[in-house]
């Protein structure tokens, strides 16, 4: 099985190899959807764990608030079962900020049902498992912060179909109220966000918490 990351245009193409899952992983160009946002050009946010001494992000950087931030959805592909990308926040404005947890996403339908997206603990896409307490990610002006955003892509159960997908996410940083909506295609996977629910009916589409994309395959 291959997995197919669309990754920004600014990212060499490559091939990394994950030992967690066994599969490999060929990145692509990226492809253009009307509507969805595009990706910006960012080096990586500084890592620290939550009052780590010396840490940037402990003292005197404040939370990144929506109006400083362009999100976009980028790295889109389908692996094992699952189809997603990853959320980037970039710092677009003058200073540093700080982003920790989950962001806050709901997913959109068409037809406008809203469902919010549940808090992952884990995710075959990206090879990402939660470890409290979450990351601080700071940002430099420029730097990105990313979060997996992923869902079920296979009718559970008895089902032989899944619901209408969502195309469209409503977006915030963790802690902040204010929201972007961009596209919710995924270039990698050429469709929508699926909205395939679990043997039980419930929604399978979540987000991991902020990380850097180094500790994500990309």
């Amino acid at each position: 099985m291959r997995f197919h990351l669309v990754r920004d245009r600014t990212i060499t193409f490559g091939v990394l190899a994950v030992a967690a899952c066994g599969l490999a992983m060929t990145a692509c160009a990226s492809q253009n959807q009307p509507g969805a946002a595009s990706s910006a050009t960012s080096s990586a946010g500084t890592t620290t764990s939550p009052g780590s001494p010396g840490s940037p992000s402990a003292v005197g950087v404040d939370a990144c608030a929506t109006s400083r931030l362009k999100i976009s959805l980028t790295n889109t592909g389908a692996l094992a079962g699952q189809a997603g990308g990853y959320l980037k926040f970039t710092n677009d404005s003058g200073t540093p900020c700080r982003m920790s947890g989950w962001p806050a996403v709901t997913a959109l339908k068409a037809a406008g049902q809203a469902t919010r997206l549940r808090h992952l603990q884990s995710s075959m896409f990206g090879a990402w498992h939660y470890t409290a307490p979450p990351p601080v990610v700071t940002l430099q002006p420029g730097d990105s912060a990313y979060a997996i955003v992923a869902s079920d892509d296979r009718p559970a159960g008895d089902n032989t179909r899944c619901p209408a997908p969502y195309v469209r996410l409503r977006v915030s940083p963790p802690g902040d109220s204010g929201h972007v909506i961009i596209s919710a295609w995924l270039p990698g996977a050429v469709s929508y966000l699926p909205a395939c629910p679990s043997v039980n009916g419930s929604p399978t589409a979540g987000t991991s918490t902020i990380t850097t994309l180094s500790s994500l395959p990309h």
